[in-house]
């Protein structure tokens, strides 16, 4: 039941080149960051990558991206990261477009076992139709497009059936877990790692802090051990280094200057 891995080259080792993957993690929040420096150390590559989005260009899973080690994306955002921009336009990753609430239906779709569910996001639209770019050829024109996906009217309103999604491995990242792989997450860093780690038939979770078992209150648990089958202990260091994905705290000064400006014009009124 002691499912703890020490080194983070050791939790890895097991992931081979071509391996799918469901990655935990919302922009840079809540990414399990030292799993996937461990695997870009390794030299992975050919990873089928399901995440709802690639990280940015030079951390998270941006940082596989940018050694060429991904070679298709299963997200719903490709955001802030240009070389994730740069690389589908191209034609050098092949890139499957999902909303949002769907590509995390179908993640704990998969990890309950239910192989299909139908959705009324994306009816009338490429998404259900098909015909949308999964990966451009090197002179702009489409070389693989979506399928085109049944649609099913019930009560009178249309649904697209979509199918759910396991991969091989995943990997996430959690604040608290116990030698048996129970988790538990820190407010927003949950949102994609519950859903990531039910998918994966492997899941590696690392965390921020490792108990015993038994200090875990049950009902505080998000993610049961089940689920979970490596757990990786991050040094304090590791477990520190979170970055921040677009700072918007305005500068002190700008923050005073606005403040005298609003009282200037209330007459000094509060």
């Amino acid at each position: 039941m002691d499912k703890v891995i020490t080194s983070p080259a050791e939790a890895v080792a097991v992931i081979p080149d071509g391996a799918s993957l469901a990655v935990g993690g919302f922009g840079l929040c809540g990414i399990p960051a030292v799993l996937i420096q461990a695997l870009h150390e390794r030299g992975t590559t050919d990873l089928k990558v399901v995440s709802n989005n690639c990280g940015v260009d030079d951390w998270g899973l941006g940082v596989l991206l940018e050694a060429k080690r991904i070679v298709r994306a299963t997200s719903s955002y490709v955001g802030e990261n240009k070389e994730f921009a740069r690389q589908y336009l191209s034609g050098e990753i092949e890139l499957e477009l999902v909303p949002q609430g769907t590509l995390a239906e179908r993640l704990r779709a998969g990890g309950c076992g239910i192989p299909a569910f139908f959705t009324p996001a994306g009816v009338g639209t490429q998404i259900a139709e098909g015909g949308l770019p999964w990966r451009y050829d090197s002179q702009g024109g489409i070389a693989v497009a979506s399928p085109k996906k049944e649609v099913r009217a019930y009560g009178g309103l249309d649904y697209v059936l979509e199918e759910s999604i396991t991969t091989d491995f995943a990997l996430v990242r959690a604040a608290r877990g116990d030698r048996h792989g129970n988790l538990v997450f820190d407010k927003s860093a949950r949102n994609f790692n519950p859903l990531a780690a039910m998918a994966g038939r492997i899941t590696i979770a690392e965390v921020e802090e490792l108990v015993e078992p038994g200090e875990l209150d049950p009902d505080a648990v998000h993610l049961p051990g089940v689920f979970v089958q490596h757990v990786l202990p991050l040094t304090a260091e590791r477990a520190a280094d979170k970055r921040i994905e677009k700072t918007t705290v305005r500068p002190a000064a700008a923050i005073a200057e606005a403040v005298t400006g609003q009282h200037a014009t209330t007459g000094g009124k509060r």
